[in-house]
């Protein structure tokens, strides 16, 4: 039942993220390809393909991620060989949708933060809560969200989510490289849990005559404490992951 109204909420939000925006301003997709091993509670080497989308409205926001998992032809705990993961987040713009400039020497813009998570293996959650983007020397952009976690199979217990997002660019010779990446952490009634994970890439399209922004190499660093929420030592696990990944990453 939780599941049905989870899913029903998100469907409801999803529809209105497309009629809030009235104009797409700019959009940009990419497929990733990581390769790497160390991963706990899953089969130590996996390769994920990622399709990333994010993209700015009148009145806001969406990013939007799906991977597909595979563990190399070794199972995982539910006894698959591959799995697949996904988030929408639409973000909605309060200064936009009230005709009020929030925006100053620290703060850019609030918006009303929302994600629905889902996977093969992993409940449907829907979060909500509030955003900023503020304006930090040096960064591309810096978005700083926290949400309140409504969880399938725990929507009774208080749970809530800051998430970090960043990206830096630095001019390297006749190229760049990019630093990017997102914080989530987690705290609440037996979910407490931290994912950190930035990636470090060059643009090796400008290298090869590509238009810039289009063909990245470099790693993805993933790090958990208590993954899956699941506590370290609990059961005999080892819930601790600190792994790095190959990372080729088009942007079309």
């Amino acid at each position: 039942m939780k599941r049905t109204l989870l899913t029903a909420s998100a469907t409801t939000l999803f529809a209105t993220v497309a009629l809030a925006g009235d104009v797409l301003l700019w959009q940009d997709n990419s497929l990733s390809l990581l390769v790497g091993g160390g991963f706990e509670l899953d089969p130590d080497t996996q390769q994920t393909v990622t399709f990333e989308h994010v993209s700015g409205w009148s009145k806001g926001d969406l990013f939007i991620f799906v991977d597909g998992i595979n563990f190399d032809g070794d199972e995982d705990i539910g006894g698959k060989d591959t799995a697949y993961y996904g988030e929408v987040s639409p973000r909605f713009n309060i200064g936009k949708i009230v005709g009020q400039d929030f925006s100053g020497s620290l703060v850019n813009d609030l918006y009303v933060a929302t994600t629905w998570e889902f996977g093969q293996n992993s409940d449907d959650n829907l979060l909500v809560g509030l955003g900023v983007d503020l304006n930090l020397p040096g960064f591309d952009f810096f978005q700083l969200n926290g949400y309140r976690r409504f969880n399938d199979t725990s929507s009774d217990l208080e749970s809530y989510q800051i998430t970090p997002v960043w990206k830096i660019t630095i001019p390297v010779g006749e190229t760049e490289l990019v630093c990017d990446g997102f914080i989530d952490w987690v705290i609440g009634e037996g979910t407490d849990h931290l994912h950190v994970c930035p990636q470090v890439k060059l643009d090796v399209g400008m290298m090869t005559g590509m238009e810039k922004g289009k063909l990245y190499a470099g790693i993805e660093y993933d790090y958990w404490k208590n993954k899956y929420a699941v506590p370290d030592g609990a059961f005999g696990l080892d819930s601790n992951q600190s792994t790095f990944s190959g990372l080729l990453k088009f942007h079309f």
